[in-house]
């Protein structure tokens, strides 16, 4: 398992070995090993799923401390622009992003560290994403979130505002500016 780092310290693009015959394909997906060479220790705690339309947006999410989380997302099904905004206060990429596609023909992964807001926008209808979560569960009181459009972070999701499908908590996020991160660099 290859891995490449983007501009923002700690978020990596994980790219799997693919082993193609006849039968199909086969690759591993997670390892230990890989992860702990690339300076990541991750103890993941949680398996996440979802199913979207195409145009549809989730996020920017990520839980504070100490419910903190990393992610390690991929698709199985279909693709998604997926993006990590910085929210480390101190950090030199504060409030830049990542972008990737992330798609079932090219088998690309993203490491989503935490202190780092998560999102991505489906490209494609009938899409499977798919993510392992390292640090705390699931706290509900311990969300934060941006809004996905908002002109500050400039985010070029490929789905325009009048086409977004998105749930009701994510239509009423605040801005990038209202935004008061609880991470440090």
């Amino acid at each position: 398992m290859g891995f490449t780092e983007t501009i923002i310290p700690g978020v990596l693009i994980f790219e799997p070995k693919v082993i193609s015959d006849e039968r199909g394909y086969f690759y591993e997906s997670y390892s230990k090993r890989s992860f702990e060479e690339a300076g990541i220790k991750a103890d993941f705690v949680q398996d996440n799923q979802s199913f979207s339309q195409k145009n549809t947006v989730r996020g920017l999410h990520a839980q504070a401390p100490p419910y903190a989380q990393g992610k390690l997302v991929r698709v199985i099904q279909g693709a998604v622009l997926d993006v990590a905004v910085d929210v480390r206060k101190g950090s030199p990429t504060y409030g830049r992003h990542v972008a990737v596609e992330l798609s079932a023909d090219n088998k690309l992964q993203l490491w989503v560290p935490p202190g780092c807001l998560h999102g991505f926008a489906t490209l494609q209808d009938n899409t499977i994403f798919v993510y392992k979560v390292s640090g705390g569960l699931y706290h509900k009181e311990s969300e934060i979130a941006a809004a996905w459009n908002d002109p500050q972070l400039a985010i070029g999701w490929g789905v325009s505002e009048k086409d977004a499908i998105l749930s009701a908590k994510d239509q009423s996020l605040p801005p990038f500016a209202a935004f008061n991160s609880p991470f440090t660099f």
